[in-house]
């Protein structure tokens, strides 16, 4: 048999990486959004507020956290690709 006809399947039985690993940009800005709306709800104590307010901030903050690593991951991409790019059609610099 061929390597190319053997499917290669993981051990640990899961899948490749966690839920944010595919939200890209305006998925970490809604996540970011989300996170400041959970936190305003657990404030004013609404319906739904964990009885514990230190929960509810938590919570928020981790979604806070997670959107805004997302977002500075995506733009430092952007932003290297963009240098690598210019790099590329400038050609090197020489020194």
């Amino acid at each position: 048999m061929a390597d190319k006809d053997v499917e290669q399947t993981d051990g640990r039985g899961y899948g490749p990486g966690p839920w944010w690993a595919g939200l890209g940009t305006w998925g970490a800005v809604a996540l970011i959004v989300f996170g400041g709306l959970a936190a305003a709800w657990a404030f004013f104590r609404l319906p739904g507020t964990p009885e514990e307010s230190a929960s509810g901030y938590y919570q928020a903050a981790r979604g806070i956290a997670i959107g805004l690593v997302i977002a500075g991951g995506t733009l430092l991409s952007r932003r290297r690709a963009r240098t690598a790019a210019t790099e590329e059609t400038n050609g090197p610099e020489r020194s």
